[in-house]
């Protein structure tokens, strides 16, 4: 039996294993030798399993489980074959302890005042900036003192020449009023 909780332990012979050529480096004995190890554990079918642990260790294996539910588990680090089997079944343990922690339920909060002062600020800041990348009104409609230079808005599209063209034109009238 191999021991995972207080309460888990499965049997050896739930385990398989098949011992593979390695890949990578190995010298002289890199094709003569098997040393890497592939453990299969039968999830879905493994009878010391709870319900809820099969579930999120299938879910947390990703694509080293299978469709029918086997979990493969292939340990290549090391260069022999006893090395790389209790790797394969010190990873299997450590996941299937992950497995059997039950995840906390969130506890929903309500936002703090400060906080809920913040995001409206931001909101409001943020709305500010919008608002100035609009087109201006025309000139009649426009405000006195948004006029040339002194508008403050941040300049869209063909709006430079617009205001190249307004500034030049508040640069005559004052020139013009200079010379009266």
């Amino acid at each position: 039996m191999i021991r995972i909780t207080d309460t888990i332990a499965i049997g050896e012979d739930e385990i398989s294993e098949r011992f593979i050529h390695a890949a990578g480096p190995g010298g002289q004995n890199v094709n003569k030798v098997a040393s890497a190890v592939q453990l299969r554990f039968d999830v879905a079918g493994s009878p010391t399993l709870p319900e809820d642990v099969r579930l999120r260790l299938i879910r947390l294996a990703g694509r080293r489980a299978t469709r029918s539910g086997v979990l493969v588990i292939t340990a290549q680090r090391f260069r022999t074959q006893e090395r790389n089997r209790e790797d394969a079944i010190e990873r299997l343990i450590a996941l299937i302890q992950q497995a059997a922690v039950r995840p906390l339920k969130r506890r929903p909060t309500r936002p703090t005042a400060a906080s809920r002062e913040r995001r409206l600020a931001t909101k409001k800041r943020h709305a500010g900036v919008k608002s100035l990348r609009g087109v201006p009104p025309a000139e009649e409609e426009r405000p006195e003192t948004t006029k040339g230079a002194a508008r403050r808005r941040a300049p869209a599209g063909n709006d430079y020449l617009h205001i190249e063209i307004s500034i030049w034109k508040d640069i005559a009238d004052r020139s013009d009023s200079l010379y009266l």
